[in-house]
């Protein structure tokens, strides 16, 4: 389970989630070196995952990934997808397939802190792109990310071109390892969020419910 936003939530805690092993060694080397108590998360669906953003590997030497500054894993032009932890490599997959299957370019942005949290990057991409969706591996029901969807809307309102669209896990308790793939977000989910709440995007059958009614009914549930 993802409890980054209960973290958060806790006046005075730093709160992080790296999704990539050089992410991980230079926030674990900022967060030793500061005097602030830092929440460092860490899901073990990476912990097969090497590192695919440098091509250099991750260094032998001591370096820092300054903590509340967001990366840009991929550059696009359409629409923004900003990541915590794990959902970075399903946003990753959801962005290839939107290129190549819909000529849509995604942004992909990995959060990699969660507080503090710069988003300037963010508002630049968004300003470009005009759509976002903001996924995670947290219930969606109380995810920080809905905290972060709502300054997003405050702060770059005349620059969106439709809602931003919160994807995370479903709202009910986590199921056994075997359910986990129909608990935890995947690409398909990005990309049905994107034809139902964003942007329609032409030949794509949804094999989930993201639609307005269907997000009605299951708060009316409690689900």
């Amino acid at each position: 389970q993802d409890w980054t936003s209960l973290c958060a939530h806790i006046p005075g805690l730093k709160v992080v989630f790296p999704a990539t092993p050089y992410d991980a060694k230079g926030l674990m080397n900022s967060a030793l070196a500061g005097t602030d108590p830092v929440v460092y998360f860490e899901s073990q669906r990476l912990y097969d995952m090497g590192e695919m953003f440098h091509t250099e590997g991750v260094p032998e030497g001591y370096y820092e990934v300054p903590i509340g500054e967001p990366d840009i894993k991929k550059p696009g032009r359409d629409i923004t997808l900003l990541t915590v932890g794990a959902t970075l490599y399903r946003a990753m997959d959801a962005a290839k397939t939107l290129e190549e299957k819909y000529g849509l370019s995604a942004e992909v942005i990995d959060a990699r802190s969660i507080v503090p949290f710069n988003y300037e990057p963010v508002l630049a991409s968004v300003k470009k792109t005009g759509r976002i969706v903001l996924c995670s591996d947290a219930c969606e029901r109380g995810s920080i990310l809905k905290d972060m969807a709502q300054t997003i809307s405050e702060l770059a309102f005349d620059d969106l071109d439709a809602p931003p669209v919160v994807v995370g896990a479903r709202n009910w308790i986590t199921p056994a390892y075997e359910l986990e793939n129909y608990f935890f977000p995947q690409e398909s989910w990005i990309l049905d969020a994107i034809h139902d709440r964003i942007l329609p995007l032409k030949g794509h059958v949804s094999t989930t419910n993201q639609t307005t009614g269907e997000q009605l009914r299951c708060k009316q549930r409690g689900v």
